[in-house]
């Protein structure tokens, strides 16, 4: 029994030393294979992202709002008629330009005339009497006398009423316009106030009315100028601010401007419809970069600024910056990087912090250019 169990005990540890010899040789092949990996990815050259990059470039940004303004000739006036009557003649040609004083619509003024001449002799007659009683020898009341001068003020009082109501009968002109669309007819009889058509003065000049928020407001002064835009124009029109008003809208917060554009050739007929690029607030200074460069993360915007190692390699290396408004292929940049600083453009989606970078011979001019003594306007959307 002694030797049975002695022969047990033999084979068991005969088993556990064959398993350490075995998890020993395979701990020694695993450790012998990961320093052959160590050595050979030790050989192998860092990974290299290739981007294009542009240059960090100072310029001066100003922010803008955009509305919708209404061009207005700088007179307009809704032509009416005074006084009741019938039409005798029109002179009224839709399109047409008629100097000012020139005659509209004519009404009927027969009655009128014929009183005028009842009142013409009655003054006559009352001219005569006073020069008579002027004359007179005998001893005449200066009551008399007043009386009679009176009786010939009135008289010639009435013939210049009457006069003031055939001139009123005949329409005229009140200025240098475009006659608007009419449809007035002879033999019409026309109450008092009857609208008969528009005149749109016809100037160099016109003006171009538009609303802005209570803020955009507060930051505008007359004298200041202003883009317009309208279709078909090969750019924008400057206009200057003329008039703020008063008050501001209390149901919209908003407060109307009125502008003016010295060559009215340079925008459509009053009524049409522009857009407005006011400028909103100072100028302020601004780095411009390439859109593709600003990479948008859950830490904010940044860029990665391309500078070289201690080995003279070009690395990639992460900034936070404040960006602002685009324009057009570029976005300016407020805080974060300088002017002069090179920044990853074009394939900036593939770096990572201090990632090895190699950089396209032809970078630097893909880069649009913004002139450093420009000022660019964008629009403020916030506002």
């Amino acid at each position: 029994m002694k030797c049975d169990c002695t022969k047990s005990n033999i084979s068991v540890v005969l088993l556990f030393l064959a398993i350490a010899a075995i998890a020993g040789g395979l701990a020694a092949w695993k450790h012998a294979a990961a320093r052959e990996a160590n050595a050979a990815s030790a050989q192998q050259p860092e990974p290299m992202e290739a981007v294009t990059v542009a240059t960090a470039r100072p310029f001066e940004h100003r922010e803008e709002t955009t509305s919708i303004g209404t061009v207005m000739a700088l007179r307009s006036i809704t032509l009416s008629n005074e006084l009741a009557g019938t039409v005798r003649e029109v002179m009224l040609t839709p399109g047409q330009i008629v100097e000012a004083g020139a005659v509209l619509v004519r009404l009927d003024v027969a009655v009128e005339q014929a009183e005028l001449k009842a009142q013409a002799a009655q003054a006559k007659l009352a001219q005569t009497t006073l020069d008579r009683i002027q004359r007179a020898r005998v001893a005449i009341s200066a009551l008399e006398v007043d009386r009679a001068a009176a009786e010939r003020d009135v008289a010639l009082a009435r013939s210049a009423a009457i006069n003031a109501r055939i001139e009123k009968k005949t329409i005229r002109a009140p200025f240098r316009a475009r006659v608007g669309l009419a449809d007035v007819h002879p033999g019409q009889y026309l109450d008092s106030g009857t609208q008969l058509t528009t005149l749109q003065g016809v100037d160099e000049a016109v003006h171009v009315d538009f609303t802005v928020a209570q803020p955009v407001a507060q930051s505008l002064a007359v004298g200041q100028v202003v883009q317009v835009f309208s279709s078909g124009a090969a750019g924008p029109t400057p206009a200057r601010i003329e008039a703020l008003d008063a008050r501001i809208d209390p149901t919209t917060r908003n407060a109307m401007v009125r502008a003016r554009i010295d060559d009215a050739s340079q925008v459509p007929a009053p009524g049409a419809s522009v857009r407005v690029q006011v400028p909103v607030g100072a100028p302020r200074k601004a780095i411009a970069v390439p859109v593709s460069a600003l990479r948008k993360g859950p830490e904010g915007d940044h860029v990665f600024v391309i500078g070289p190692d201690k080995e003279g390699k070009s690395r990639a290396h992460l900034r936070k910056v404040e960006s602002g408004a685009l324009l057009g292929d570029e976005v300016a940049i407020y805080a974060g990087i300088s002017a002069g600083e090179t920044v990853a453009a074009g394939g900036s989606f593939k770096l990572r912090e201090n990632a090895l970078v190699a950089v396209s011979k032809n970078a630097a001019q893909e880069q649009r250019k913004v002139p450093d003594d420009a000022s660019i306007r964008t629009s403020a959307n916030r506002l």
